[in-house]
């Protein structure tokens, strides 16, 4: 079996430094500027990581951190047919994706975002090829489109099964991309640009994010109600991104990021848009609680387009007295039904504290109401 393995090794840079995204040149080198830290290798390596070599397969793979690191550092059998520039580019990505063809492999796995997959779909689609099996290891900012597994762990178990020669079914994915700039002026406006051939999985495959069914503004506000009603004196709040959280800084009367993270204290605001840095600084050795929200129909509370709230972040607010009652929850019951009983999901890139994390929670759907629902 052929393999074509491939990492955007500056896929999700922009996320822990606010930039929302890693699409350009521009972006990465700002993000760069910033002292973010790509995280693209080390999410492959969570994946390729879960690959035994007794199956009989062939990798093909681009050198350096678009690929040959990941598999030489676990020591993978690989083969490199293409060499990218110093800074790699959606052009870099392209062209190995058009390679894989010529090599004829069996299917293709990927780490990056949305941007990298429609790279990916371009070059496919330039081969008159979207056949092709696809699995897409998530590593970007944003995490829109179902070519994805819902984590890095659970790309490697079904790369694994895949090459362990097991039966699957394949349907076609929609791959999605957000205009970033639109996107950091706070609007949302997502499109399909076309489909990619991706392995029916429901419990390893993320579906297209959704908003939440019939949820209703009174819901939201009677959410946003609660939350301020039992906010703490003299603790930081750090408000995650989406309209059920932005609720809560309207009823405040404050300033809004809605496609970032804010920190507000004594119901004041203290920091807006905030990078990792910037929330390390701020609640070093204060208590603190993070409200976030989940991604309707995915189920993702951590890990897709608020990589600002990052493993150490996370860490330094669970590891206070009161733990993981330090992340509040947020979402109305609709969106929790659009799960269809999946658990809500965390990818920090840390699978220690993913594991941590995991257990029921109180997710706050009401003024004064509580759902107890499953994190995975």
């Amino acid at each position: 079996m052929k393999l074509g393995f491939m990492v955007n090794p500056f896929a999700g840079i922009g996320g822990a430094v606010a930039l929302k995204g890693s699409d350009g040149k521009d972006i990465v080198e700002q993000a760069l500027l910033r002292g973010a830290c790509p995280q693209a290798e080390t999410r492959a390596k969570l994946a390729m990581q879960q690959i035994t070599t007794e199956h009989k397969f062939s990798i093909y793979t681009a050198a350096d951190t678009m690929g040959e690191n990941t598999l030489k550092s676990l020591n993978l059998p690989f083969e490199v047919i293409y060499e990218a520039a110093e800074q790699s580019s959606a052009t870099d990505t392209k062209n190995i994706t058009q390679l894989f063809v010529d090599m004829q492999v069996d299917f293709i796995v990927f780490a990056g975002g949305d941007g990298t997959a429609r790279d990916v779909l371009d070059a496919l689609t330039a081969k008159s090829n979207t056949s092709i099996p696809v699995v897409g290891i998530p590593a970007g900012v944003k995490m829109h489109s179902a070519v994805y597994a819902v984590t890095p762990s659970r790309a490697g178990e079904l790369i694994n099964l895949i090459l362990a020669g097991e039966p699957m079914s394949l349907h076609e994915a929609k791959v999605m991309d957000l205009d970033e700039q639109a996107f950091r002026a706070g609007q949302v406006n997502a499109k399909c640009y076309g489909y990619l051939s991706v392995p029916v999985d429901d419990t390893r495959m993320q579906l297209i994010k959704q908003g939440g069914i019939n949820s209703k503004e009174i819901t939201v506000q009677e959410i946003a109600a609660d939350i301020i009603e039992t906010m703490e004196q003299d603790v930081y709040y750090l408000i995650g991104s989406g309209s059920t959280t932005a609720e809560i800084m309207h009823q405040l009367s404050l300033p809004n990021t809605l496609l970032g993270v804010d920190i507000i204290f004594n119901q004041k605001l203290v920091a807006s848009d905030v990078d990792e840095q910037t929330i390390l600084d701020t609640i070093k050795n204060h208590p603190a609680k993070i409200v976030v929200t989940i991604i309707g129909g995915q189920g993702h509370v951590f890990g897709r387009g608020n990589q600002q709230l990052s493993a150490k972040v996370i860490h330094q607010v669970v590891n206070q007295k009161a733990g993981r009652d330090n992340i509040v929850i947020v979402a109305t019951n609709e969106k929790l039904r659009s799960l269809n009983k999946r658990p809500m999901i965390s990818d920090t890139g840390d699978s220690d504290l993913d594991e941590q994390l995991a257990g029921l929670y109180s997710v706050v759907t009401g003024y004064q109401q509580k759902t107890l629902y499953k994190l995975s």
